[in-house]
């Protein structure tokens, strides 16, 4: 059942109170941790009441639901998190503030063309595969597509993210964590701007935290279980042997 506006107050100042220790264990500034409260088949109203609370930046996964709910609230900084298509990039170009999932050539090259015929800068994050089994680029061709990416007029490279393999308990997702901030860590000896780490999610931002997670996709801690979309399509054919969404386990 989806969470009321008092719950979902209470789940907001539950989790960043979560962060805050997590980063404290680890020596690190809370601030530094962008809480991203993810709205994918979450209500206009929650997502108001969740603005109410604090909350400042969005991410939703389907660009047409991108579109609707920025309009209807007018508000808020927006990721998007969702699989990039090179079919739909353009329009996420149009939407997004932030695009955290950059994986493949074609999509790069048509959402920077797109920001860049605007007149815009878009903040992106490469999408990395950790799992082998999942959509996101394989560690060994990471150097190289952010050399590619940081090459193309209307992207601002500015990190990585990725999402572990299911597993039972948040301790397993540490050795993932670990290794894309080593992974980020390598990047930045060419492109001093890759900062940002985007990594966790309701079952285990408090070890990304303290793993080094600088953003973390908070869905269901938040807004209560996920109901089903409601006139919302996936964009394009989802992989298969997918466990696990970016933002949310189902």
């Amino acid at each position: 059942m989806a969470a009321d506006r008092e719950e979902v107050r209470r789940n907001i100042a539950a989790v960043r109170s979560r962060i805050a220790t997590a980063a404290a264990r680890s020596g690190r500034n809370p601030e530094d941790v962008s809480l991203i409260a993810v709205t994918k088949t979450v209500e206009v109203d929650q997502i108001r009441w969740a603005i109410e609370a604090g909350i400042r930046v969005l991410g939703e996964n389907y660009v047409q639901d991108l579109r609707r709910k920025r309009d209807e609230i007018g508000s808020g900084t927006w990721h998007f998190i969702g699989t990039l298509q090179s079919s739909t990039a353009h329009r996420v170009a149009d939407h997004a503030d932030v695009v955290q999932t950059v994986a493949g050539e074609r999509a790069a090259r048509r959402l920077a063309g797109r920001a860049a015929r605007a007149g815009r800068m878009l903040d992106s994050l490469i999408e990395v595969d950790l799992t082998e089994s999942r959509t996101g680029v394989p560690p060994a061709e990471l150097p190289a597509f952010a050399d590619l990416v940081a090459s193309l007029d209307g992207l601002h490279l500015v990190g990585l993210m990725t999402v572990p393999a299911l597993a039972d308990t948040a301790e397993d997702a540490r050795a993932s964590f670990a290794r894309l901030r080593r992974l980020r860590d390598e990047i930045r000896e060419e492109h001093p701007d890759v900062l940002a780490l985007s990594m966790g999610m309701s079952l285990d931002y408090e070890v990304a935290v303290e793993e080094g997670a600088t953003m973390v996709r908070i869905g269901t801690a938040l807004f209560g279980p996920r109901s089903k979309p409601q006139g919302s399509k996936p964009q394009g054919t989802r992989p298969r042997n997918r466990p696990r969404d970016r933002e949310e386990p189902t």
